[in-house]
């Protein structure tokens, strides 16, 4: 049963802050989730864009709902069980298990068997008062919890509220840095600190609507601290390239694209596919249904295409040549996820669950090909992650213990699972324990 939700209720519990942008010093104090969510109900004053032109009334409402578009954080009937609920140990490939969930701005690491090691955790209302500060846009009382996440050999923690900002805290959750815009969805980080990632912003953009909005969407880059290196739009680099036909179908107006994924090619495809080229970026559109490359030297498309999946995520580049993507809803409205070969288009796998072990993310999910050939699968809209071998067995699962509702009857999302080698973090974290 899928139920829509205005507002999903929060725990209270306590969390701590830094005053201070970039970390150092700043009085601690605590405040609890829930009275920072009663906060964001009255923000008072009044917010809006500035630079876009003379904009009628209704222009501006549509402007506004743009910039409040999001994800539910739980929506789904939960099952009864919870927690690691299936753990084949002689098949599983061990490690430990980062993942974000929909219920709280934080991040939870965490064994195998589902004991937590450590936590991370900045409401977005601590960040916007350590940063900017005033009064708090109105869309951003969806941003109760983080996105994604990206992990550093230090314990350090960069995390997106999606459509509104990136922050960085350490290990401690003390704040780092924090940008404020329409960043969303993903990130992927460099080893020289460079961080790429998705950038959206309701504009008018007159070949495409004269009147209405569009939420344009960008690939940028920026610094180790935050600042931005560079912008290159998604609509140009189509527009303008060989690729253009991608765009056929395209709405003109709204929520045009909703990219979802970006990663930064390696070149291990190179001599394979043609614009597969080291330091290319791979995006995610999902409302056009396709995948993308774009050149961030030349601003332009130099690989795309369409596939048998709709409303995809998560597109990535595996060992071997070959792709895995997760296939929101071309399975006759179940989700599956697809290992392919980008050179000839040809399907070499497909997970799409077995009897008594549906299979099915709408909006949201995530997939890992782990080291030794198994798949970390995170099934976002039901709370839900799972390892499976290349046969298809669930050889480990946990599904969310979240629970909202007067009766717990919602489970709070589980955006994204990653599987962590213990050596990672053994600098900063005792993972001795069992």
């Amino acid at each position: 049963m899928i139920v829509a939700l205005v507002a999903l209720a929060l725990p209270a519990a306590l969390v701590t802050f830094s005053g201070c942008a970039d970390g150092s010093g700043g009085e601690q104090k605590e405040t609890s989730t829930a009275e920072a969510m009663e906060e964001w109900e009255n923000p008072g004053g009044r917010w809006h864009m500035v630079g876009e032109g003379a904009l009628t009334e209704e222009q501006i409402a549509e402007f506004e709902r743009l910039k409040s578009i999001g994800y539910l954080s739980g929506s789904t009937e939960p099952p009864e069980v919870s927690g690691v609920t299936v753990h084949d140990h002689s098949r599983t490939e061990d490690g430990l298990n980062l993942y974000t969930s929909g219920h709280i701005a934080n991040a939870i690491l965490m064994d195998m068997d589902g004991e937590v090691l450590h936590t991370w955790s900045f409401p977005f209302i601590d960040a916007w008062r350590a940063g900017p500060g005033g009064e708090l846009p109105k869309s951003s009382k969806a941003s109760g919890f983080w996105r994604r996440v990206h992990l550093f050999g230090n314990g350090d923690l960069l995390a997106v509220f999606d459509g509104h900002g990136l922050i960085k805290i350490d290990r401690d959750s003390n704040l780092i840095w924090a940008r404020f815009g329409g960043f969303h969805h993903d990130m992927d980080v460099l080893d020289d600190g460079r961080i790429y990632t998705l950038l959206r912003e309701p504009r008018i953009v007159p070949r495409v609507n004269p009147e209405h909005p569009i939420l344009e969407e960008f690939v940028v880059i920026l610094d180790a601290d935050g600042n931005e290196l560079q912008r290159v739009s998604q609509l140009e680099a189509i527009e303008r390239s060989d690729f253009a036909g991608l765009l056929e179908g395209m709405a003109d107006r709204g929520d045009v694209f909703h990219t979802n994924t970006i990663e930064v090619l390696d070149g291990r495809l190179a001599s394979k596919v043609p614009g597969f080229e080291r330091g290319n970026v791979l995006i995610s559109i999902r409302e056009l249904d396709n995948i993308a490359v774009i050149d961030m030297d030349e601003g332009l498309v130099v690989w795309g295409t369409e596939g048998p999946w709709l409303k995809q995520h998560q597109p990535t580049v595996l060992d071997g040549g070959h792709m895995l993507i997760f296939d929101n809803g071309g399975s006759r409205g179940a989700s599956r996820i697809i290992e392919f070969d980008p050179a000839t288009k040809q399907i070499t796998w497909v997970y799409r669950g077995g009897e008594g072990t549906p299979f099915h993310s709408e909006r949201c999910g995530s997939n890992v090909r782990l080291p030794g050939g198994n798949t970390l699968i995170s099934e976002t809209d039901r709370g839900r992650a799972f390892e499976v071998t290349p046969a298809g067995d669930i050889v480990w699962e946990y599904v969310n213990p979240a629970r909202a509702g007067e009766n717990g009857e919602f489970i709070a999302s589980v955006f994204e699972m990653l599987r962590i080698p213990p050596a990672y973090v053994d600098t900063w974290l005792d993972v001795g324990r069992s």
